[in-house]
């Protein structure tokens, strides 16, 4: 019995990008790509690449910073349309995406920083990423964003909560060309019974 299930939902790769160095001064210095072959370890070249790295902040609770760990967010996925609202919360037009330090930007699949951590995202050459979970807005996005509109940068976090897409790393290895279409694939188990008893 298989244990996740191809959904009618497809999206279109709209943007691929990379950052070669780590965040200098809290800016994030994202780069545009064509195409984005992908291995175990993720993109070569990425700074998130590899099977494994240090634990950070997201994790501490779990491990002590900088215990390593199996590298779980090796890339940064995120919502065109998410994206765009959370634009307009901002009173801007529109945002880059290399501000928000993106890999991958999808197009078509509604609500995706919520989608069930697990699901798989998969290319058409059977490319295929792991969702782990929702990546939390952070402080980077919000100072790069200001030094390139000055004063527009604090209203990044409030107005990403929710939206700021996921993390993911590749569990089939294959390239990734923008205008790609990606299937989502989700898991087969139902909600879990404790949390919504609670309501959480």
């Amino acid at each position: 019995m298989p244990a996740l299930i191809p959904t009618d939902y497809t999206a279109r790769v709209v943007w691929l990008g990379y950052q070669p160095v780590p965040v200098e001064k809290l800016v994030i210095t994202s780069r545009p790509l064509e195409a984005m072959p992908l291995s175990f370890a993720g993109f070569e070249g990425e700074i998130h690449a590899g099977q494994t790295r240090p634990s950070c902040s997201r994790v501490v609770k779990q491990h002590p910073k900088g215990t390593e760990i199996r590298n779980v967010r090796q890339l940064c996925v995120v919502s065109a349309e998410e994206m765009a609202e959370v634009a307009k919360t901002m009173g801007l037009a529109a945002l880059d995406y290399a501000w928000v330090g993106a890999s991958l930007v999808l197009e078509g699949i509604p609500d995706l920083t919520h989608l069930p951590p697990s699901s798989r995202l998969q290319g058409p050459d059977g490319v295929t990423l792991v969702v782990d979970m929702e990546n939390l807005p952070c402080q980077e996005p919000a100072m790069t964003i200001d030094k390139a509109l000055p004063g527009q940068g604090k209203g990044f976090k409030p107005a990403a909560e929710g939206k700021r897409g996921v993390t993911a790393w590749v569990e089939r290895e294959g390239v990734l060309r923008l205008g790609d279409e990606m299937r989502l694939h989700v898991p087969a188990q139902r909600p879990w019974a404790a949390v919504a008893r609670k309501g959480a």
